[in-house]
């Protein structure tokens, strides 16, 4: 049975043999919480680790999850690749460790812990942390050293026995040259080729793609000559070195040797890339100077054919190269005197990638953006670990500003803003950018100590420099810091000041992000100026495509129709709210987006529905290591009253089973189950029909009429979404119910129907 959530990748070809492992590997994990596999490079460790643990089914109903840690050599970002992969949200208010401990805590998931040998302090020190915390939390590492841990259970992998070893061979083989076969004639070549390869899956994958133009005899032939004449030279002339380890090495290097010179010239310059990369980064970094750029996909897929790179699906076609693989192309790249300049070329591959992002952020396509980033981030980080112009490396930082802040790689990005600024200091333009960033940083953080003294020295900086940008967004920033602090005013004359000065500026970019902040700051202090500003948002976002923004605004009007009584104004505001954020994984925003749909379900009488609103957003609170109390005195007394009235309505039993569904659809899920959860039900499925004296025999809501009246003007539902700041779904649902209610079939037909009412009450007036 398959794995119900997690990220294990697709496997892309057949598993062969390993039945015993694999049996033993569910009975260790069965007995104990942490197995460690051990063994040599290429022995399979990993695939065996992938293929068992999709067998799991149920038995892990909060997921399986990969964290490949081949690309990280810093032991303290071994906890931010664990949370980043298991899409933790990070809001930087506690340590990593500690968040995701809480994380962990109630969750009954299984952990792989992939390639620990570099790092295996770190990974022991997590995972006994982790393993105390969270005490339904299975961990499967792979090692060549165990990681010493109490309560470790070991299993060494071996290499495949000979006849696994055949069956692998031959599975492989018929995949590039269908007509190979084991038969008599050939069976002892086989064998004695698979003996030679020491039974390694790796060294056999290797063998097997040269079996397209050679036979198997020929290829055990050459393959034991060149063996033998190299172990010396492969092992440093060390004799003595493990013979499988001589194997496998010499594999590799006799792959490379049978590699045409332009196949060898891209496996040196691929090994630049950690953690995968696609078509376009490889034609980006590793074209020119012997490559052509249109060469490069056939170059790659030959290299795919000869086992040397893998494809994979991860957001989209991606490449990769196993980490023996590619540490061998990144020793010959070093070799080969050209390290320095292909590690520039991938830093300023992902540097344009990052400020294309930022500065196209607040147009369609945000959250595919951010997932792009996320599975770059091991490129990212490598990129930032160039040396070669720290300016640029300054610039990359604050260019990732989103995926620090919306990403949900917080304190990650806190990090290394701050080893990045405290290795160039120098006063220059970078370094004003790099601070605004880590300001950002830490006002998400709540950090306001921090973040003002860097607003100190960047509005220095800003003066120093004759930059009028940086001190636009200096005062801007001061305005979030009085926003936090409680005082709303001060924060509305700064945002309306920064959008002005951004906008004689013709920075379109800041102007619509001072823009979202004046406005929700408005609607959140009842100001009446948020009227024009929302409109101004909204009907930007609507002919940009943006989404983040426009939630957020959505959201804020939310709460400025609530505190104002008007119920169903605030459904629907959430509901949009909720629409737009499809996608993201911002924890703590949907989980207040949830909690103002609620209040607005519970006062409209639909009290079970209410419950389990609360609950899910009670579960994503806990899963972002917050609460509702996070945000001020006045939400928590508004969820307070909330589920005072769901509990008297319901009763504590049927209150505590309808909020404990609900946290089943905010909890493993994340926000995206949650959203889904929110927006099941019809609109005003269960919401009281409130009509006008006037219209009492009307079978509509406020809301419905108001919307019939846009029909019968004529307007798409786009246009009126656009006029009763809705997102076009929430219009379209509003007229599909309309339809229903009414019996009717066509657009048409609720404009008649609308209009002959209105004619109606006329004559009506006119006689009384």
């Amino acid at each position: 049975m398959a794995v119900e959530s997690g990220n294990l990748p697709a496997a892309f070809t057949s598993f062969v043999g390993r039945r015993h492992e694999a049996a033993e590997i569910r009975r260790l994990l069965g007995a104990g919480r942490l197995l460690t596999l051990t063994g040599v490079g290429g022995v399979g460790k990993t695939r065996l680790a992938l293929e068992t643990a999709r067998t799991f089914g149920k038995a892990f109903p909060d997921g399986v999850w990969l964290v490949d840690l081949a690309s990280v050599h810093d032991p303290a970002a071994v906890t931010a690749t664990v949370a980043g992969a298991l899409r933790m949200p990070d809001l930087g208010v506690r340590s990593v460790v500690d968040q995701l401990a809480a994380y962990l805590m109630r969750q009954r998931a299984l952990l792989i812990l992939d390639n620990c040998e570099h790092l295996v302090d770190a990974c022991a020190g997590l995972v006994k942390a982790l393993l105390s915390a969270a005490p339904e939390l299975r961990i499967l590492a792979t090692s060549r050293h165990t990681l010493g841990v109490t309560g470790e259970h070991v299993l060494a992998i071996p290499p495949l026995p000979l006849d696994e070893a055949v069956a692998l061979l031959r599975d492989r083989a018929t995949a590039v040259h269908a007509e190979f076969a084991v038969s008599p004639p050939n069976q002892t070549e086989v064998a004695r080729l698979c003996a030679d390869l020491d039974g390694l899956p790796l060294a056999i994958e290797l063998a097997a793609s040269r079996l397209r133009g050679l036979t198997v005899e020929q290829l055990a032939d050459r393959l034991e000559d060149r063996l033998e004449s190299r172990f010396a030279l492969l092992s440093g002339g060390c004799r003595t070195a493990p013979r499988h380890q001589r194997t496998l090495r010499g594999m590799i290097d006799w792959s490379y040797e049978l590699c045409a010179p332009a196949e060898q010239l891209l496996w040196r310059r691929l090994s630049v890339f950690v953690g995968g990369f696609t078509l376009e980064a490889a034609e980006g970094v590793c074209a020119g100077d012997g490559i052509d750029r249109r060469e490069v996909a056939d170059l790659l897929d030959r290299l795919v054919a000869q086992s040397v790179v893998l494809t994979c699906e991860v957001e989209g076609r991606r490449y990769r190269l196993l980490e023996i693989v590619r540490r061998y192309g990144r020793e010959r790249l070093t070799d080969s005197g050209a390290e320095g300049e292909l590690r520039v070329r991938h830093r300023d591959f992902f540097l344009a990638l990052a400020e294309r992002i930022d500065r196209h952020w607040y147009r369609a396509g945000q959250v595919e953006n951010l997932a792009r980033l996320r599975v770059e981030h091991a490129n990212l980080v490598a990129a930032l670990d160039c040396d070669a112009a720290p300016r640029a490396g300054l610039r990359l930082l604050a260019a990732l500003c989103w995926h620090w802040c919306a990403g949900g790689f917080l304190s990650e990005g806190r990090r290394m803003l701050e080893r990045a600024l405290a290795a160039a200091p120098e006063p220059t333009p970078e370094r004003a950018q790099a601070l605004l960033a880590a300001i950002w940083v830490a006002q998400t953080q709540g950090d306001l100590a921090t973040a003002d003294r860097w607003l100190d020295e960047a509005g220095a900086l800003g003066e120093w420099l004759g930059d009028p940008a940086v001190r636009v967004q200096v005062a801007g920033f001061r305005g979030v810091s009085a926003h936090y602090r409680g005082r709303p005013a001060e924060a509305i004359e700064r945002y309306a000041e920064a959008l002005a000065a951004m906008t004689a500026l013709g920075d379109e970019r800041q102007s619509v992000s001072w823009l979202i902040a004046l406005t929700c700051a408005q609607a959140y202090a009842g100001d009446p100026g948020v009227s024009e500003t929302s409109s101004r948002m909204i009907v930007a976002a609507e002919a940009s495509g943006e989404r983040w923004g426009r939630a957020q605004v959505l959201m804020a009007l939310g709460h400025d129709a609530w505190t104002r009584g008007d119920r169903e104004r605030t459904e629907d505001l959430a509901r949009s709210a909720l629409e737009y954020m499809r996608g993201f994984d911002d924890y703590a925003m949907v989980a207040r987006m949830l909690e103002l749909l609620a209040w607005a379900t519970a006062v409209g009488d639909a009290h079970a529905r209410a419950a389990g609103l609360l609950g899910a957003a009670d579960a994503l609170w806990r899963d972002a290591g917050s609460s509702v109390a996070a945000f001020g005195p006045q939400m928590t007394a508004h969820h307070e009253h909330c589920e005072r009235t769901v509990v008297a309505a319901l009763g504590q039993a049927a209150y505590a089973v309808a909020f404990a569904d609900g946290g089943g659809h905010g909890g493993h899920g994340g926000p995206g189950r949650a959203v889904a959860f929110a927006l099941a039900d019809r609109i005003d499925a269960d919401a009281d029909i409130d009509v006008d004296t006037a219209d009492a025999v009307s079978p509509l809501s406020r809301r419905e009429r108001e919307v019939a009246a846009l029909v019968a003007k004529g307007l798409s539902n786009r246009q009126i979404a656009a006029e009763l700041v809705l997102s076009p779904r929430t219009a379209d649902r509003h007229v599909e119910n309309i339809l229903a209610k009414l019996g009717f079939r066509s657009r048409a037909r609720i404009a008649a129907w609308w209009t002959a009412g209105q004619v109606s009450r006329v004559v009506g007036a006119r006689e009384r």
